[in-house]
């Protein structure tokens, strides 16, 4: 029996380098509505330590009404090589969605892999990175 019996991911949160160029990248790329926007008020020092104030971020809702937000990184900076976040997936409903997604980056000039048909897992994904290099990934039920 599990320790804590959750019922799914509610929000993940990510540390970006500069606010408003990533604001601008999740807002292009994926369109969520923002539920709550303190990226104006990201250089205030009071903000930016304030929980209260989501650290002068960003949280989005998607769809499926997971929050995704986006924080200032602290003073010690990001590297995606170390230890915590490898990729972040989002949905789609279909194969055919990957390929419609991968011409749209295509056309907004974002840097993409291939689409991958994982087989055993019964998906399909296609990967990019935000402008910090935190790799994104999407990902579709094959079949």
């Amino acid at each position: 029996m599990a320790l804590i019996n959750s019922n799914g991911l509610a929000h993940v949160r990510l540390t970006v380098t500069d606010i408003a160029r990533s604001k601008t990248f999740y807002d292009e790329v994926f369109g969520w509505p923002a539920v709550i926007d303190a990226s104006e008020h990201a250089e205030d020092p009071a903000v930016r330590a304030s929980q209260e104030q989501f650290y002068g971020g960003v949280v989005y809702q998607t769809p499926q009404g997971t929050l995704v937000g986006l924080r200032p990184v602290g003073e010690t900076g990001f590297d995606p090589d170390t230890t915590g976040l490898d990729h972040v997936s989002f949905a789609v409903d279909s194969r055919e969605a990957l390929q419609e997604a991968a011409q749209a980056l295509d056309g907004a000039g974002i840097e993409r892999g291939e689409i991958t048909d994982l087989r055993d897992a019964g998906l399909a994904i296609l990967s990019f990175q935000d402008p910090d290099g935190i790799n994104l990934e999407l990902t579709a039920p094959l079949g």
